[in-house]
């Protein structure tokens, strides 16, 4: 027997996913402004912003000894560490130490393509939402 509430599943789990890739998209941008900064504020020496990466997790839900995928989280956001930070020789930077300068660990390139997959996915998302709306008017109308 299919229960009432199954059809707004749908329009949660879109939901979920709008959300997630909102926060993917705000670390994107936070990354491609802080590309070139190689001293972060309240630092005591020079220290190069560090690229920011979204984590994803599943929400699950358990119910009778069944678990159900109920949409996406972003777990957490962290650092990347295995993307090393770019190393130039310029002695005349006044965060150069032994003349070098270290930039941030961001490839500007990479981040454009990781932002139009993610508006990608936000717009599919918001498809798919606005196509559960749709459907429960449907429903409401043939209800009348």
């Amino acid at each position: 027997m299919t229960n009432i509430s199954d059809p707004f599943r749908g329009f949660r789990i879109a939901s979920s996913g709008l959300a997630a890739e909102r926060t993917r998209i705000n670390v994107i941008a936070s990354n491609l402004a802080n590309a070139h900064t190689t001293r972060m504020p309240g630092s005591d020496g020079p220290s190069p912003y560090q690229r920011q990466v979204a984590h994803f997790e599943p929400i699950l839900e358990r119910h009778a000894g069944e678990t159900t995928p109920m949409g996406v989280r972003v777990s957490k956001v962290g650092h990347d560490q295995d993307t090393p930070f770019e190393e130039i020789n310029d002695p005349s930077h006044p965060d150069a130490v032994d003349g070098v300068v270290r930039y941030p660990n961001v490839n500007a390139t990479k981040e454009m393509a990781d932002l139009i997959t993610a508006m990608r996915s936000y717009e599919a998302n918001l498809k798919a939402q606005e196509s559960f709306v749709r459907m429960a008017e449907r429903a409401l109308r043939i209800a009348r």
